[in-house]
Order: C-alpha cells, then structure tokens, then sequence
C-alpha cells in the first residue's frame, strides 16, 4: 500500500457514532481544497460513514486501511 503524506490528521480514537463523522466535518471545513486530512478512529460504523460522508460532500476517499480494530483514513478535500 502506497504510503500517504497528510496535510493535517484527526484522531477520533475511542469515539463512537456521531461523534468521529461530526469532527471530521468540523476539522474539513479547516482544510483548503485539495489538502489532505488522515483520520484515525476506532469505531467500526467509521467504515461505512466515513465512504458516504465522502460521496455525499464531494471529497475523495485515497485510502482506508483497518489494523487491530484501528481505522485509517485518508482523505483529500474536495472543492467547497
């Protein structure tokens, strides 16, 4: 897997639904388009919500990866 490099990250460990989904929303509305954000969450739900919050907004999903119940993201800022 392609090792990515992150203009900014969101750690939403130990947080469960809504929660990591309302500050990755928060942390986008910060990044200019294009930017890249990682987001790292323990939350399985994140798996499917992260996917959709990314179709429903415009932004493009690069890479997800899971590792020990650990859920990676990363994702470039769509224009918005």
């Amino acid at each position: 897997m392609e090792k990515l490099t992150a203009d900014a990250q969101l750690d939403a460990s130990g947080l469960f639904c809504p929660e990591p989904v309302m500050l990755l929303h928060s942390r986008m509305r910060e990044l200019a388009s294009g930017q890249v954000l990682q987001v790292v969450a323990t939350d399985p739900s994140t798996q499917r919500d992260i996917p959709k919050f990314c179709t429903f907004l415009g932004h493009e999903l690069l890479q997800q990866s899971e590792q020990n119940q650990t859920y990676e993201y990363f994702i470039r800022k769509g224009d918005s």
